[in-house]
């Protein structure tokens, strides 16, 4: 499997480098998605959140801070992603605020109305049937929860396909796509926000 292939699915040394990369390189877009975000997550300080996708775990140290008195789960379907973000929270989990499973966005091992809000940074690109895996978000949110995807590509660049092509089973969405997307999966009141200098895009909805 070729280096760049970790970003699908890290595992091995190689992915265990990636993690650390991940969660280093992706810090910058993270962060101005959570503040551009912000006002539109419904995220009491007692909130259950789901990070999917959480690779390296930083995410579930930002949900942690920001809900101090909740709970914060991380899903990823890398056993390599998994142990590095049970790692980097190996506090917050001995704590009981934090736990980190191995798991498919595509068959979610929750019951219907679970969390508050689902995350979902950098990773929709490989989510293999996007409209059923939204489906799957909606159903483990709890009635007028928030789900706040972020991506560092927000498909205007046609430079970006390159990637496509380097790392297998990866897509790039446009805003359209994406917006239409939640629709279909039963999602309101979308808000859409960008970085038009970097193409970051970051999209919020209700269920």
């Amino acid at each position: 499997m070729g280096f760049f292939q970790n970003t699908r699915l890290p595992q091995g040394a190689g992915g265990k480098i990636m993690v650390k990369i991940m969660n280093v390189g992706h810090a910058r877009v993270a962060d101005w998605g959570f503040s551009e975000g912000r006002a539109h997550i419904f995220a009491p300080r007692d909130a259950r959140v789901l990070d999917v996708g959480c690779g390296g775990g930083r995410n579930l140290s930002r949900w942690l801070d920001i809900c101090p008195d909740g709970t914060v789960c991380g899903i990823d379907y890398s056993q390599t992603s998994v142990d590095e973000s049970r790692r980097r929270n190996a506090r917050s989990i001995a704590r009981g605020r934090c736990e980190v499973l191995k798991g498919d966005v595509a068959r979610l091992p929750f019951s219907d109305d679970s969390f508050d809000a689902v995350s979902a940074f950098e990773t929709i690109y490989f989510w293999p049937d996007l409209l059923a895996c939204f489906g799957e978000v909606r159903r483990v949110l709890r009635a007028r929860g928030t789900f706040m995807i972020c991506n560092e590509s927000d498909g205007s660049d046609p430079a970006d396909e390159r990637w496509c092509g380097i790392i297998g089973g990866m897509r790039i969405y446009n805003e359209r796509q994406i917006v239409d997307a939640l629709r279909r999966a039963g999602f309101t009141g979308i808000e859409t926000h960008r970085n038009p200098r970097r193409r970051w895009l970051c999209i919020t909805a209700k269920s």
